[in-house]
């Protein structure tokens, strides 16, 4: 067999595991994206094709305004020291490309034992180019913290965000993508969590035309407790996706992943793709993953795809549910028979789909910015 033809029938062999799939700092370990594989099969990937192949000009950053508690440093970082911190690969070529052309990692530090009294907040605002970013977030053991990322403006992004999260430390990471019309963002954010170490992230999708991220978390050593909170809200034309995989490989660990999103317009389109990889070594976990969407109109589409690799038997337990549906009229009739409008009524019945992943948020500041920007959302739809 020539080595061109055993090259050819490698590349037609079907990825089986989650396990198997490349995991890299090295572009040329990627093949070029074409669609038609099963992690991009959901996306419009012509839509990115200068960030699935090109790199950044140098000069091209996000314009940064930072909030940094006593406690927390920052400082820029080559690619090699970030990799001794033990951040994990990328595992598609997007995350890779974004590394490889960064200009470097930029490293936000919480000290060891640090208990920040108030959030770290990261505001990246987008000028209308093509941007490719790095950002590194390392706790300290038994430090904790809570981390906002916030995306503004116009731009084409794309972006590795790593997270090591020392024994017995607690984190909340929260991103929020509020881009104008027009932006794309291309995201994979990956979580090292360590012994005994809790880990929230929660990805909340409002704004651009194309949103794909993919939230990935593994475990450096038992005990550790992961979840993973989604919330997003589609318009006409637009594409939200999100991807999650939590790789259970590590004893007596925990995680729950919960997505709810709400589609409304001509072509409004959501994906969620959830996957969990229960590996023999990880035994006594327990692992739960949820999506929901609402659809408000006709003209939109949600796909949720649920995924459990079990290799194991001996955990707590593993399950994973996905519902798509219409409003429910009996809500609405419930709450019209009382008196109230049909258009307060229906804002009440998005409100209180939301709230369960609002709830879980706790800041007051992030909160009052997603009651306002669903409620504009709502007041289309009402039009």
């Amino acid at each position: 067999m020539t080595e061109t033809l055993a090259n050819a029938l490698e590349v037609q062999v079907p990825v089986r595991s989650r396990d198997e799939r490349t995991r890299s700092f090295d572009v040329d370990r990627f093949p070029q994206v074409t669609g038609r594989e099963e992690e991009w099969r959901f996306t419009p990937v012509k839509k990115l094709a200068h960030l699935l192949t090109a790199p950044a000009a140098p000069e091209a950053h996000l314009a940064l305004e930072e909030t940094l508690p006593a406690g927390v440093t920052r400082s820029e970082v080559t690619l090699e020291a970030a990799q001794e911190l033990g951040i994990l690969a990328p595992e598609d070529r997007a995350a890779a490309i974004a590394a490889a052309n960064a200009g470097g990692v930029l490293r936000y530090d919480i000290a060891a034992d640090a208990e920040l009294s108030e959030p770290v907040v990261i505001k990246a605002n987008g000028t209308g180019e093509t941007v490719f970013g790095h950002v590194l977030v390392t706790v300290g053991a038994n430090a904790h913290a809570t981390v906002v990322i916030e995306h503004e403006g116009r731009a084409d992004y794309s972006e590795l965000v790593s997270v090591v999260v020392g024994d017995g430390a607690s984190l909340k990471l929260v991103s929020l993508q509020l881009w104008d019309e027009g932006s794309l963002h291309l995201g994979q954010h990956d979580a090292l969590v360590g012994k005994d170490a809790q880990y929230r992230h929660i990805a909340i999708s409002l704004g651009g035309d194309l949103v794909r991220l993919n939230s990935n978390v593994r475990y450096a050593g038992p005990g550790g407790e992961a979840e993973m909170l989604g919330l997003y809200f589609a318009d006409e034309k637009q594409h939200l996706e999100h991807r999650t995989f939590v790789d259970h490989n590590a004893p007596r660990a925990t995680s729950n992943v919960l997505y709810k999103g709400a589609l409304q317009g001509q072509d409004a389109h959501s994906v969620w793709v959830g996957d969990v990889l229960i590996r023999p070594e990880a035994i006594g976990i327990d692992t739960y993953e949820l999506n929901r969407n609402l659809v408000l109109t006709e003209g939109a589409r949600a796909d949720s795809v649920p995924n459990l690799e079990i290799e194991t038997g001996d955990i707590e337990g593993a399950g994973h549910a996905s519902s798509t549906g219409r409003f429910d009229e009996e809500h609405l009739f419930y709450l019209m028979s009382r008196g109230i409008s049909e258009t307060v009524a229906r804002r009440l019945v998005v409100r209180g789909f939301f709230n369960e992943v609002i709830q879980k948020i706790q800041i007051p500041e992030i909160e009052e910015i997603l009651s306002a920007r669903i409620e504009e959302e709502l007041a289309r739809s009402m039009m």
